[in-house]
């Protein structure tokens, strides 16, 4: 993305009202006018619009925040070209979706921001408390949200357009899945990153190979998926779903070939820019019955804060020690775990292949209503009970979820050609 086409008569508009303006009061003296806030100084100018470095810094919190990466300066200052970027994005995006006359109801927000809530076992109105704690506004967040939601509803308005998907589609898309149905599918959850223009391509492989640096130190897949891939999938944290090798891009299926579950890829270049994959799983149709076990759990949590000493960790192990002595049955543990750990303390009903392959053969193993021994992970100490376990029976998808698949492939296509044409007529000026 570059404004140099476009400097020439930018630079003769603002020479023309320098000649004919008054000289201005110098800083200082009776009087001078204010100098801009920091807040309010300009980060980028977008066609018509600002990004200011207010709010650059409040997105970088919220990356921080979301991706649990360590906040220093440093890690603000090697953040700040990518996030400006997706800025700018944004702004290019809402400005087509006003265009279209698109925009993001308040029912839209409200269930965006009830999700948030429910994904972080939070009550309602604890997601603002939370983002004040943390010195970030709520217009930071809506705004993001605001993109997001108007940006999808564009993208499909165009996907669609005088081609819906069809029941040929549809019907091929099922006779490939029946011949398919014994081979291997891989689980994918991807980070794309563009580098469209070939002056981007060292800065965009240096931010890939840092979040993938970051993702070893403990930062997760999904959240910086969220926050930094320009793939539709990132609003499920990048997850792209069950795949045969031959529904990939060769230069994808090539470096996952040998990959296993928890995985995660080098960076790798195709020609619209730079992936990121992490391999969530693998299994063939004869074994996906048991992959696909449903088990009703209740978790408690001790949270432990970033570089937690010994000290504070054997703590935590303590409390989640005393709290699996005294649960005899699920509803025992989520009522102590709310007593004593509320804010992490849950129940649900998760898919085997949701949890982490490294945890996967010990809770299989837990007998029902008998609770684990406290686990240590990086941001707390928790303590699980399986309730239930279910077997589902395992089936190919039926209609709706194939013409799901065939929409989500369609969008993928559409959103990347049409970003790419939204940079290539915009005016961006990247300020020092």
């Amino acid at each position: 993305m570059t404004a140099a086409r476009f400097l020439p008569l930018f630079f003769l508009a603002f020479v023309g009202v320098a000649q004919a303006a008054p000289a201005l009061p110098s800083p200082g003296k009776p009087g001078a006018l204010p100098l801009p806030s920091f807040e309010t100084r300009i980060a980028a100018v977008v066609n018509n619009e600002v990004v200011t470095l207010g709010d650059l810094k409040s997105r970088i919190k919220m990356v921080i925040l979301s991706s649990h990466l360590p906040d220093t300066p440093a890690t603000e200052k090697r953040l700040a070209p990518q996030v400006l970027r997706t800025l700018i994005d944004e702004k290019l995006e809402t400005e087509a979706a006003k265009r279209h006359h698109i925009t993001a109801t308040q029912a839209e927000l409200q269930k965006a921001l009830t999700a948030i809530e429910a994904q972080n076992h939070m009550k309602e109105g604890d997601l603002e408390k939370f983002l004040a704690a943390h010195g970030i506004e709520k217009g930071a967040l809506i705004n993001q949200l605001t993109a997001s939601i108007e940006w999808v509803k564009l993208v499909q308005q165009h996907a669609l357009e005088g081609n819906p998907i069809s029941d040929d589609e549809i019907q091929h898309e099922m006779k490939q899945i029946a011949k398919h149905a014994n081979e291997p599918e891989i689980r994918l959850a991807e980070i794309f990153l563009p580098a469209d223009n070939p002056s981007q391509d060292a800065e965009v492989r240096q931010l890939a190979e840092r979040l993938i640096a970051q993702m070893r130190q403990g930062a997760r897949f999904s959240a910086i998926a969220q926050q930094f891939s320009q793939s539709p999938t990132a609003a499920v944290g990048g997850d792209m779903g069950w795949l045969r090798p031959e529904q990939l891009p060769p230069e994808l299926a090539k470096v996952v070939a040998g990959m296993q579950p928890g995985e995660l890829s080098p960076p790798i270049r195709t020609p619209a820019g730079y992936y990121l994959l992490l391999v969530l799983d693998r299994r063939s149709r004869t074994t996906a019955s048991e992959q696909n076990t449903i088990l009703d759990v209740v978790q408690v949590v001790f949270p432990l804060p970033p570089g937690a000493s010994d000290a504070t960790k054997e703590a935590a192990v303590a409390e989640a020690e005393s709290v699996r002595a005294a649960a005899a049955s699920c509803p025992e543990l989520l009522k102590i775990g709310k007593q004593k750990a509320p804010q992490l303390s849950s129940e649900g009903r998760l898919r085997l292949t949701q949890i982490a392959p490294a945890m996967r053969h010990m809770i299989m193993s837990l007998p029902i209503g008998k609770p684990s021994r406290p686990i240590v992970q990086q941001n707390g100490v928790g303590v699980i009970m399986v309730c239930n376990k279910s077997v589902p029976k395992f089936g190919v998808p039926s209609r709706k979820q194939v013409a799901g698949i065939l929409l989500q492939q369609r969008l993928d296509i559409v959103a990347r050609r049409y970003l790419r044409r939204l940079r290539r007529a915009a005016f961006v000026d990247v300020r020092d």
